[in-house]
């Protein structure tokens, strides 16, 4: 398999450092294979999903109007135009941003995208209508309308400012639709694909397969330089690993364990490269509020003092894409709990032998000594079953009886969705570094459609309202530890496991590709570029 030319991509919360680019002229044509470690996407649908099993396969069809900066992937608020024709300036104190939109650009259907595509594809996301699902309708809860003043003006009225609005709206979700397809069937985009990103949509074989073609009529006429592209999905381990051995794919995105990685250098050499780095994404526990005993407090927060992640993080880090303890803020963002901050907190305590003891004292008090229940979890080798495997050792060590089923993606959203679970291994992750985005996860139901817990709470909205508006960073920064300690320990509405590291093997005669935006793959998955 040869390819020529630079891929731009994103890789779903990582911060990697990638050598420059090097001093050479690309060649357009060639075929990327790259590999995406799932069964099978739930849909095609970016408004709807928040998977990579979607996002991987299906973000090259698609363009955004605004994204991280390609150039300067590591920044989290380096935010520049995509389908917009440059950063608009906010007017009435920050509360109206209208962006100009570029003109000539064409739906793979050969139909030219106006603004009013943008502000449906906004209002789908921002006001679902009755059936839709929305899971990053809370991201914009700033927003309180959007419209096209004309074709090629789209205006988003703010509620409030506030420097989470740009983040927002610069998801690698956030893919523009076409206003006519979603006014006839906002369904639509779940099973077909219909864009205006740098490839045309080819072909998908169920559970095997995404394939796309060079978009002739892309907007900007240089890119891409791939003539296509295959995804393969592919959900075992020693699969991907024997395919980017035995050269029938260039790169996996999301990222293998150490032992992966070591396997692969042990064999190929130089003929591979090893990028490492942090990854806004984790590995969570969902209880279901709505099942007893899960109703009660004691009980989750019993769930969450029987874990050691001191002790547990080195080891698991040796055979998983998980390393560092932290809370639910990225670890060394601003907002983010230091080590002493988070021992304050139920499932940090240094003392785990203490903690056990509490655990086990909770449980008795609740009425749930000996308690047995299901763990469900996703059909994903790394890290899902490494982590409740783990987590089931950790729960019997107070006395608790648990089972795990695992379930291929689409059940696995499913069973979330509908409640049909009673506890649940998720991996929460935004997309671009940015707290307050991050956060949102976690409030409840009403507020965030993501959120299978299943729970309501005014207390933890009103902390979470008072830290969005909070203008001073210091201010900001206590009442996000208000929270943190709120819904991690007083209430114990999720548990937040570890936070994953990425490690990317891929094959030598890539290197050079200058990958990003990081934080999550957007719509640059195979977006090739000259040596910008």
């Amino acid at each position: 398999m040869t390819m020529h030319g630079w891929l731009i991509t994103a890789m779903f919360g990582a911060v990697l450092a990638f050598p420059a680019l090097a001093d050479t002229t690309p060649k357009r044509g060639g075929t990327l294979t790259y590999l995406i470690p799932a069964d099978a996407p739930p849909s095609f649908d970016g408004h709807k999903e928040s998977t990579f099993a979607t996002v991987h396969a299906f973000a090259p069809f698609y363009s955004l109007l605004v994204r991280i900066n390609p150039d300067n992937p590591s920044s989290t608020t380096d935010i520049v135009c995509d389908l917009c024709t440059e950063m608009p300036k906010p007017i009435d104190d920050g509360r109206t941003w209208a962006f100009k939109i570029r003109s000539g650009v064409k739906f793979h259907d050969g139909l030219l995208l106006t603004a009013d595509d943008i502000a449906a594809s906004f209002n789908e996301i921002i006001f679902p209508p009755q059936g839709v699902l929305s899971p990053r309708l809370s991201n914009l809860l700033m927003v309180d309308k959007v419209e096209a003043t004309d074709a090629e003006t789209v205006v988003f009225h703010l509620k409030f400012a506030t420097e989470a609005f740009l983040p927002a709206i610069a998801s690698p979700f956030n893919w523009i639709y076409k206003k006519a397809i979603l006014d006839k069937d906002p369904h639509w985009y779940e099973t077909n694909v219909m864009g205006t990103g740098p490839f045309k949509f080819v072909g998908y074989e169920t559970g095997q397969s995404v394939t796309g073609v060079r978009n002739p009529d892309y907007y900007d006429p240089h890119l891409p330089y791939l003539d296509g592209f295959t995804g393969i999905y592919a959900d075992k381990q020693a699969t991907r690993v024997d395919a980017i051995r035995s050269d029938r794919a260039a790169i996996e995105f999301r990222g293998m364990p150490p032992s992966s990685r070591d396997e692969l250098k042990a064999a190929l050499g130089d003929q591979v490269t090893v990028q490492e780095g942090d990854w806004d994404v984790g590995s969570a526990i969902t209880v279901n509020h709505q099942k007893k005993p899960f109703d009660d407090p004691r009980v989750r927060r019993a769930l969450t003092l029987a874990v050691d992640r001191w002790g547990g993080a080195p080891s698991l880090a040796k055979i998983a894409i998980m390393q560092t303890v932290g809370g639910i803020v990225f670890p060394g963002s601003p907002l983010a709990a230091t080590k002493e901050e988070l021992q304050q907190i139920a499932g940090y305590w240094p003392d785990i032998e203490k903690s056990r003891d509490e655990a086990r004292l909770l449980l008795k008090e609740a009425g749930a000594e000996g308690l047995s229940f299901e763990l469900l979890n996703r059909n994903v080798d790394q890290p899902y079953k490494y982590v409740a495997t783990w987590l089931i050792d950790q729960w019997s060590k107070i006395g608790l009886h648990v089972t795990q089923k695992v379930v291929p993606t689409g059940p696995w959203f499913d069973s979330m969705r509908s409640g049909n679970f009673d506890v649940v291994v998720e991996a929460p992750g935004y997309g671009i570094v940015n707290p307050l985005m991050d956060i949102q996860k976690f409030l409840p139901a009403s507020v965030d459609a993501e959120n299978y817990a299943r729970y309501e709470d005014p207390t933890a909205v009103a902390l979470y309202d008072k830290m969005l508006r909070e203008p001073d960073p210091q201010a900001q920064r206590a009442e996000m530890r208000d929270f943190e300690k709120y819904m991690l320990d007083t209430e114990a509405h999720t548990m937040w496991v570890l936070w994953w590291h990425r490690i990317v093997p891929y094959r030598s005669y890539i290197e050079g590709w200058k990958i990003g935006p990081t934080h999550f793959i957007n719509q640059d998955l195979a977006r090739i570029w000259l040596d910008k």
